[in-house]
């Protein structure tokens, strides 16, 4: 279990080198030549960087560093360290694409007709959803709003890092109003860009430990029991009931299972007329959630 851990954590380092190489790349790509602002800090650096200023990933380091010194005394030092080597390695490949000692021109995303504008947020914000979601994964994030909402939620923990989060970004949304010549359609290319970077790092954070949690009431325990641990391969917790309104004795079952059983699950269901079931979704499973093998 310790060599697992430790493996784990040595890893962690290069994966989150490679998401923030693939983060310039797609800054490179497709946000820079587009005319709007993804998320947080570097949304910033890129309405900065558009108004003929510093470099993003100049500006990128001027703005994570400090924020970085505060993080490692009041958050936490592993979360800091894995951040700011994003950060520090984000800003490195972005300024060797932008210098073409690593010259990558011919792959930059731009019509200078502005057709086909929202390829470049919809392609943006995957990719960064993917380098996002591989970053927190590793126990680290991008650095910017994030040391900011992580700290927020420290000190107010009735406020979810996700919802200072996403304070933070529509202000940045809302200011690309004003940066890109009172324009409304970068502030929805912003919002698109956070909208999908924000669905898909969720999927690859909760990853394969997304599952359907399942109550039933039945009247046929035995029987059904038997069958969802036959074919789902899952096993069932059973608990004694009464019925509120005809105060019989009534037998729940509570089953999780993976997120691609629940067709299974229905038809299983249907051979049972008297049975009511209840479905939720699980985000993250702890513990045994294996499968029963079949002996």
């Amino acid at each position: 279990m310790r060599r697992y851990l430790f493996l784990n954590r040595v890893w962690a380092y290069p994966m989150i080198a490679l998401a923030a190489s693939l983060t310039a790349l797609n800054y490179y790509v497709f946000v820079v030549s587009n005319a709007f602002a993804p998320a947080g800090v570097n949304g910033i650096a890129t309405m900065v960087q558009y108004l003929g200023g510093l470099s993003i990933s100049y500006l990128s380091l001027y703005i994570n560093i400090p924020l970085a010194i505060l993080s490692f005394f009041l958050i936490g030092r592993e979360f800091t360290l894995k951040t700011m080597l994003y950060v520090l390695v984000f800003s490195l490949m972005l300024h060797l694409f932008q210098e073409r000692i690593i010259d990558v021109s011919r792959f930059v995303y731009h019509t200078d007709d502005g057709k086909s504008t929202i390829l470049a947020p919809l392609a943006a914000g995957t990719i960064n959803g993917l380098a996002y979601g591989v970053a927190v994964r590793c126990g680290g994030t991008t650095g910017g709003t994030d040391f900011i909402a992580a700290y927020v939620h420290l000190k107010r923990p009735e406020i979810s890092f996700s919802r200072a989060l996403l304070t933070f970004n529509a202000m940045v949304a809302l200011s690309s109003y004003f940066v890109y010549g009172c324009n409304v359609e970068p502030v929805i290319l912003s919002i698109l860009y956070s909208y999908l970077t924000s669905n898909i790092s969720g999927s690859i954070i909760r990853g394969g430990e997304a599952a359907i949690k399942i109550e039933l009431i039945t009247d046929r325990p035995d029987e059904l029991k038997d069958e969802l641990i036959r074919r789902l391969r899952h096993t069932v917790t059973i608990l004694h009931a009464t019925g509120g309104y005809s105060g019989q004795d009534k037998v729940m079952m509570i089953c999780v299972v993976n997120t691609h059983q629940i067709k299974d699950f229905m038809e299983i269901i249907a051979a049972y007329p008297g049975t009511f079931a209840c479905v939720s979704d699980v985000t993250k499973t702890i513990g045994n959630f294996k499968k029963i093998r079949h002996s």
